[in-house]
């Protein structure tokens, strides 16, 4: 029986891969509307450390879910989740194909495969977690989580705070571990046609050399003075998604002395090779994906070749 659903793309790939311009160049040329799959490009105030596209690429290629919520505000991979949803039923009614891109994986995760009716945030157990996280180090979360949750343990990356303590918040709210909450989520098919592609340099060393050259244009751009803005405001704090995002978290930590300006570009350019490193992770566990050099000189002739192809 043929496949009838419509057709969506995932632009997907690790940090400084060079998604945007990819996505922008598949928007002037294929007419597809561009919705942005990034946890700290939501966030309004925050587009140095973001890498969010400047105001000129966006009059270009107008991105769908950036700026749409103030950094106090969390938002969540269910509420990314509802938000795509809607917006790719209005793009597929209007006869176009919704192009996500960006590189929070979990995001695309939860996209697909749904939401668990999971306990919602709890200020106070979340509190004491990050207490924990902060006095006892992140190896005393992911411990406590092999004790009472296994499964998810082995699936969550020790050094992954916000997933660890996610992980824990749910347990001590609920009783019950995350992963058995998951598993009694019913399978349901995804609404469209996935193209899945993956943009990343073959060469793990020139990526290593992109972050590095990336994270220190975001310094001389002003990211030390995007961050103090923010620090300024009485309702921000290192608790926050927000915060916690890559290159904020050091820089707020630089601003209130824990170490100089050397370790703080030390410690940003540390802090995105290991997320490249976990976006990989989960892009190599992806199914029917289709990987292209973003170092190679076709790799967008690559990219549009792959859309072509599909139908997408």
């Amino acid at each position: 029986m043929a496949d009838t659903r419509p057709w969506a793309i995932f632009l997907m790939g690790p940090t400084a891969a060079g998604k945007t311009d990819t996505a922008i160049a598949l928007h002037e040329r294929l007419g597809h509307e561009l919705i942005s799959v990034d946890s700290a490009m939501v966030y309004r105030g925050m587009d140095i450390g973001s890498a969010k596209p400047s105001a000129a690429e966006l009059a270009r290629a107008p991105h769908h879910l950036i700026d749409i919520r103030d950094p106090a505000e969390p938002y969540s991979a269910a509420d990314f989740r509802e938000d795509a949803i809607e917006l790719m039923r209005q793009i597929s009614a209007a006869g176009r194909v919704p192009l996500l891109v960006g590189g929070t994986m979990l995001y695309y995760k939860r996209l697909i495969e749904g939401v668990a009716s999971l306990p919602s945030a709890d200020p106070v157990i979340r509190q004491q977690l990050e207490t924990q996280w902060q006095y006892e180090g992140l190896e005393s979360l992911h411990k406590r989580l092999s004790e009472v949750d296994a499964v998810s343990a082995q699936r969550i990356h020790p050094n992954d705070p916000q997933r660890l303590i996610r992980a824990l918040e749910v347990y001590y709210a609920s009783g019950r571990p995350m992963s058995e909450l998951w598993a009694e989520q019913q399978p349901e098919t995804f609404p469209w046609r996935v193209l899945s592609i993956a943009l990343a340099p073959s060469d793990r060393a020139l990526l290593h050399q992109r972050i590095a050259k990336r994270f220190e244009l975001m310094m001389d751009e002003g990211l030390i003075n995007e961050v103090t803005a923010l620090k300024k405001r009485n309702d921000l704090h290192l608790g926050l998604p927000a915060m916690k995002s890559v290159g904020y978290r050091q820089v707020w930590e630089y601003l209130e002395g824990e170490y100089d300006y050397a370790t703080l570009v030390e410690r940003g350019i540390i802090a995105t090779r290991q997320l490249a490193k976990r976006q990989l992770t989960w892009l190599r566990s992806w199914p029917s994906l289709e990987w292209v050099d973003s170092q190679h000189p076709d790799a967008l002739d690559k990219v549009l070749k792959l859309v072509r192809e599909s139908g997408a």
